[in-house]
């Protein structure tokens, strides 16, 4: 006996329009707030203005939350530190939001932090949200849509958001302008990746924590430590006023997360009592501003398509010798000057 085949149609999925985003991210509807962080993230110029409709209505909400930053060398235990940490949060009663950003291979466009194991646990929690956000290839794709999204998990009411960068060159700058409060992960032993990634990150931490002192490690680590704060004794801060410190944990044992959220508060404290909070968010949106609008028009330029015609012919001269990069610029830029007026 043969069943008859069900010759229905599929339901067609209902449109969403702009409040069902608003309405499903304020009730902290995890599924809707995943669509709405998918359609901020996209690419595709029909979702932008939509995306950015839904971010205007709910930017009241926003703004309450700690942001705080967390970089450190490939196998510094970023992941289980945050994952401890996130955990430790919520059961201190907090709602805890995680950005994974997660900038593209140049090469082949896929995702250097592809294991989507990754704080497993932690996203299991009910009181925690971890999203991976996708650069598309560039750090300004990184720096707009883990922006954004920060707004949409705090007008969710997310209190405490921790944006991770896997710690590959420029992108703890860009996590920096985004957050509170900047935490660099080390570990002893590191060799010279360590030693390459010290000079500038040093700069740009509130603090320094010294991961994996556990076990035949942890005499080493607290030496380690000591070493850091003598360092950063000499080191100009990164926030006024504030004297980043080095400390030890183990986020394999959970030895030292409770420290991390006292080190946060007493540089949450100190830093709305002296105003600095709140104008460091201010400039962070300037800068997002200027960042916002050199690249809008970098991509205006190279869209014109007077510019598109005219770069093939330019950058061939430019390789053969037979014009110079700055006056083929020039030429570039008069070309695109009067296209537009």
């Amino acid at each position: 006996m043969f069943l008859e085949k069900d010759n229905q149609a599929p339901k067609r999925k209902r449109k969403l329009f702009v409040e069902d985003y608003v309405k499903g991210v304020l009730d902290n509807n995890r599924a809707m707030l995943a669509k709405t962080i998918t359609l901020v993230e996209s690419n595709a110029e029909k979702h932008f203005h939509l995306a950015q409709q839904v971010i205007s209505e709910l930017l009241p909400y926003t703004g309450k939350s700690i942001r705080i930053g967390i970089t450190g060398v490939p196998g510094a235990g970023k992941s289980t530190l945050i994952e401890a940490f996130g955990t430790y949060l919520c059961e201190l009663g907090h709602k805890v939001a995680v950005l994974a950003v997660d900038p593209s291979s140049q090469i082949s466009k896929g995702s250097i932090l592809g294991d989507k194991t990754r704080m497993e646990q932690l996203g299991r929690n009910k009181n925690a949200f971890v999203r991976p956000t996708p650069a598309g290839g560039t750090l300004g794709g990184v720096a707009r849509k883990s922006r954004e999204t920060m707004l949409v998990c705090e007008a969710a009411g997310y209190d405490v958001i921790i944006v991770e960068t896997v710690g590959v060159g420029q992108s703890e700058t860009t996590v920096r302008s985004m957050v509170d409060f900047f935490l660099v992960l080390m570990i002893t032993g590191a060799g010279d990746e360590l030693q390459g990634m010290k000079k500038g990150v040093l700069e740009i931490a509130d603090s320094i924590f010294i991961n994996k002192a556990d076990g035949t490690n942890k005499l080493k680590a607290a030496a380690t430590k000591e070493e850091y704060n003598q360092i950063l004794h000499y080191l100009p801060p990164a926030t006024k006023g504030w004297e980043p410190k080095a400390y030890t944990c183990s986020a394999l044992y959970g030895e030292g997360i409770d420290t991390i959220w006292d080190v946060v508060g007493t540089y949450v404290k100190h830093t709305k009592k002296n105003h600095l909070f709140y104008e460091r968010r201010k400039e962070q949106l300037s800068f997002w501003l200027h960042e916002t609008l050199q690249a809008q028009l970098l991509n205006r330029f190279y869209e014109d398509p007077i510019v598109k015609g005219s770069l093939p012919e330019y950058k061939h001269n430019i390789e053969n010798g037979m014009l110079t990069v700055t006056l083929a610029a020039q030429e570039l830029l008069n070309k695109y000057d009067r296209n537009i007026k």
